[in-house]
């Protein structure tokens, strides 16, 4: 059992658990995105397991909750082989195709980057119910993102929460910052499929409603579970907004990163914790 301290970013061990979490937000006005927790696999078993959870979740969800899921490659069996975590995403693809259900691709570290946007590329053109994510803080993205506008689907912009090598990345939070606010203007500008406004930032999130009101493209803003959810509900009774929903047995490692990466998080804990 997830105890009460992580139950604020982790919605359960189970695909009930997290059904019944995508059930309360909805009832707010919050769409969600789940994701099963799991990452690094460097054997088959547990990746075609985690694809076989993914697309038993995505039979099971009813037809009355708007949600969908996000993978992660490696979670999908990258580093076993890219025919692997290819097979995988395939395989969930088709069942989210069958159930009338939306797959996001997650992006995870620079080594990656290439084989996650070949297989998007592969599968979204014929499934165009997918979408990408793509990180800002990789000097990369401005290229990846002129070629990625030419695909249907969506594209989910994020700040990048990896460690790349200082050469291939913008260092520092202004330098950041400016590479996020310079592809939210292309993307809302060039893109004719959806923008997904990965931030909590309320800067960004306001730049993006007045990109949205600019240009006239679709957009949804998403953000974790546990991280601002009030400013999540006010904005869901005017825009789309999606709460990114983890669920899994292997929540700890999880846990502390959101524990870490910000101070309000840690102090949440820790007068829980006191409490």
């Amino acid at each position: 059992m997830i105890p009460p301290v992580a139950d604020r970013f982790v919605a359960g061990e189970d695909a009930a658990a997290v059904l019944d979490h995508v059930r309360r937000m909805e009832a707010s006005g919050v769409k969600s995105i789940c994701n099963l927790l799991g990452e690094h696999y460097q054997e088959r078993d547990p990746a075609d397991e985690d694809a076989a959870a993914y697309r038993s979740l995505l039979r099971d969800m009813p037809d009355s909750l708007d949600a969908c899921v996000s993978v992660k490659p490696s979670q999908l069996g990258l580093q076993v082989g890219p025919s692997v975590f290819e097979e995988n995403l395939a395989s969930i693809v088709a069942v989210a195709e069958e159930e009338g259900r939306f797959v996001w691709v997650d992006m995870e570290d620079y080594t990656t980057i290439d084989t996650t946007i070949d297989a998007f590329e592969a599968n979204v053109a014929d499934h165009p119910e997918m979408g990408l994510c793509v990180q800002a803080n990789m000097k990369r993205t401005d290229d990846d993102l002129r070629e990625l506008v030419e695909y249907p689907g969506k594209l989910r912009l994020v700040k990048g929460a990896y460690d790349p090598p200082r050469e291939l990345a913008h260092q520092g939070k202004a330098a950041v910052n400016e590479a996020y606010e310079r592809h939210l203007e292309f993307l809302f500008r060039e893109y004719d499929g959806t923008v997904g406004v990965g931030s909590h930032d309320p800067a960004m999130v306001e730049r993006a409603i007045e990109l949205h009101e600019e240009h006239g493209t679709d957009f949804e803003i998403q953000m974790l579970m546990g991280v601002r959810e009030d400013a999540q509900v006010d904005l869901a009774r005017e825009y789309e907004v999606y709460q990114y929903v983890p669920y899994g047995s292997r929540w700890l490692s999880y846990f502390y990163r959101r524990v870490l990466e910000r101070k309000e998080n840690a102090l949440f804990a820790l007068r829980a914790i006191l409490s």
